[in-house]
Parts: C-alpha cells; sequence; structure tokens
C-alpha cells in the first residue's frame, strides 16, 4: 500500500514526534526509537521516510485464520466464539523461543494488500464474532489494528490483541478507540534476567505499566498469560510477585494463565515445562488471593477449568479450546449455587469450528 499524498510505501503513522535533529521518535512501544531518514526501528515495520515515520505494514497482512477464542487465551470474554487472527511481520521483541518467528522476525514488508473494511468482511462472513491481533507484537501495527477494530465494531464484531504489554501511555490511548480485550503475556514472569537474556528487553517495567495504564484509564477487559520456561523462566519467587501485582493492581477476579513451554526457533535446547511446575504456579497465584488461575498447553488438566469461588463446583468444562460443560445460568451465575462469576458475554456454541478453521494467506 502507497500513501496518496506522498507515493510512499506504507502510511504516516500517528504514534510520533519528530525531533529537532531531525530524527522521529516512534511512541508506539517502549523502545521509543529515534529514527533517522531512511531507517527503521528495531520492529523492521516502522520507518523514516520524507521526514516522517511511516507504518510500512499499513495494510499488508501476512496471514490469516479462524481460531477460537480460548486459543489466545481468552477465558471470561465471550467463551466459545470465534475470531479472525491477523498478524504483519515484524515485532518488537526479540524471543529466542517464538513460535511465530517466521511472522514476527521477518524485517521485510510481506503479504497481502488488504483493506480494513475489507479485514472486517472477511472477519464477518466466516461467522467469526471477533478480530484478533496476534502472532506478532499488534502495537507495532497499531494504526492499522485501529482502523480494522473500527470498521469492526460497526459489523458487530469485538477486538482482542494478543500482546506482550510492551507499550506507551501514547499506544495505550490508540487502543482505548477500539480494542474490547487484551491478553498480556509475560515470559518467565517478568524476571529481569529471562527479558534480558531471552527476549532483549531491559526489563519488564513497562509492562506492568501499561496494565496499569489498561485498567486505570479504559474499559478493556484484560486477562495475563505467563509462559513458564523451565529451568530458566520458572523462579516461583517472580512468579508470586507477578501474581502480587495482578491481584493488587487489577483485581483478584483478573485470569492468569501458566502457559507450557514448547522447545522452538533457538530454545531448542529445553523440554516441555513439567506439568509440576505449571502446578507450583498454580498454587501460588491462589495463594496470593487470585481467584481464576489456569494451566495452558496441557489438554485434559483439570486447571483448565473455572472454579466457582462460591462453592468449588465447576463453572466451565473444558478441553484444550473447547468447552465441553457449562454450569452457568443466564446471568453467568453458578447453578450450583447463585455465586456471579465476572464472565463477560454469553456462551457461543463452538460445534462449526472445525469447518471455518482455515488459513487464506501466508
Amino acid at each position: 500500500m502507497q500513501d496518496e499524498d506522498y507515493g510512499l510505501p506504507g502510511k504516516v503513522a500517528d504514534l510520533a514526534v519528530p525531533l529537532p535533529n531531525g530524527r522521529v521518535r516512534c511512541t508506539a512501544c517502549a523502545r521509543y526509537c529515534e529514527i533517522p531518514e531512511g531507517k527503521a526501528g528495531l520492529c523492521g515495520v516502522r520507518g523514516v521516510m520524507g521526514g516522517k515515520l511511516r507504518l510500512f505494514v499499513y495494510g499488508r497482512v501476512i496471514t490469516g485464520n479462524v481460531d477460537p477464542i480460548e486459543k489466545k487465551p481468552v477465558t471470561h470474554y465471550e467463551p466459545g466464539s470465534d475470531i479472525f487472527s491477523i498478524a504483519t511481520t515484524g515485532c518488537n521483541w526479540l524471543c529466542k523461543y517464538c513460535q511465530n518467528y517466521d511472522i514476527s522476525q521477518r524485517r521485510k514488508v510481506e503479504g497481502v494488500e488488504v483493506t480494513p473494511e475489507q479485514i472486517a468482511e472477511m472477519a464477518a462472513g466466516r461467522g467469526a464474532q471477533g478480530i484478533a491481533y496476534t502472532y506478532n507484537e499488534p502495537s507495532i501495527f497499531m494504526e492499522f489494528a485501529r482502523d480494522c477494530g473500527i470498521e469492526a465494531h460497526k459489523k458487530g464484531m469485538f477486538n482482542i490483541f494478543v500482546s506482550n504489554g510492551y507499550d506507551t501511555p501514547e499506544s495505550v490511548g490508540e487502543m482505548s478507540k477500539f480494542l474490547d480485550c487484551i491478553t498480556v503475556d509475560f515470559k518467565g514472569s517478568g524476571k529481569q534476567d529471562f527479558v534480558r537474556r531471552y527476549i532483549g528487553i531491559p526489563s519488564a517495567d513497562p509492562v506492568f505499566a501499561t496494565l496499569k495504564e489498561i485498567k486505570g484509564k479504559t474499559k478493556i477487559h484484560v486477562e495475563v498469560t505467563d509462559l513458564v520456561v523451565p529451568q530458566v523462566g520458572d523462579d516461583l519467587e517472580a512468579a508470586k510477585k507477578l501474581c502480587r501485582f495482578v491481584h493488587d493492581e487489577l483485581g483478584p477476579n483478573t485470569p492468569i494463565h501458566f502457559l507450557r513451554f514448547h522447545p522452538d526457533y533457538k530454545m531448542m535446547e529445553f523440554g516441555p515445562t513439567p506439568v509440576e511446575t505449571l502446578v507450583k504456579h498454580h498454587e501460588i497465584a491462589k495463594k496470593e488471593g487470585l481467584n481464576y488461575a489456569y494451566l495452558g498447553n496441557v489438554p485434559g488438566h483439570p486447571l483448565e477449568d473455572t472454579y466457582c469461588p462460591g462453592c468449588n463446583a465447576v463453572a466451565i468444562g473444558r478441553y484444550g479450546f473447547g468447552i465441553d460443560e457449562w454450569n452457568l445460568d443466564a446471568h453467568n451465575h453458578c447453578k450450583n449455587c447463585g455465586y456471579p462469576l465476572p464472565i463477560v458475554g454469553k456462551l457461543h456454541s463452538s460445534l462449526q469450528r472445525k469447518k471455518r478453521q482455515f488459513q487464506f494467506i501466508h
């Protein structure tokens, strides 16, 4: 896609501040790259041409799939719904274990040209209830996501970010215009040694700050995930610190998901996370007062389920990304004891999911 005003690639970005030295500071993420003419930031998709910061991947989608919302993972927002998941190339993190590295670590502007209106039409036409911006960090293509999200709202669909949370107050301000739900994915509980060595950021402090900003200034539904990497990212004290933050700053009803690591990309030397390690993280979350903690990537484990805090009965039974038991009434109260569970929306049927899963761009 070319900008009509300049005939240059992409589109002029809104999240930018011109600097006196001729560079432009990008405010889409917490790296705050200061970019000279003819160069791009670390993400590879936001760069300066013609004296202005441009989003080179505006209207360039590298992949698209219909996914269950639980895959993100999101368990307390529109359960059972199908979402149209899209991504561009590029990312602001350098995760050595990234399962989507072929997309996120590309520094080429590739993909099919598509408008925000077409994205919304594709999603609606394939029976999706929402659009997810995922597979790479959506904040780096914020302006495109925003325009797609506004079109999605026009068609009665919701919008979800699957994000690393390495954002800024400016990017959170853009989120507030269209985003309905976000799952922020910590890695190694955000411990500094881990994020420096395996992600390539100085610290996870901006992630904690972003969550506070979202909680304090928007109405976006928030869920938190934590990828637990064996040996190097499974510190229980770091997990305790994270859980305490979630409880104190986001509230005890905020869902937290502990995800099992699988070897990929540049971290093939580690095996999958022992399930016992994930269970210990779950125990910490409960001790810190969090009402809803889950294990991820362990299909069939009982801690995939949602338990009622009032009577400890299974409120929502799950297997992998599917829902196989629903024990809530029309108001999302426990049928056993009447306890109100903080589930946003209704249960959507997932019977036709397999028929609608496909990949239309790659």
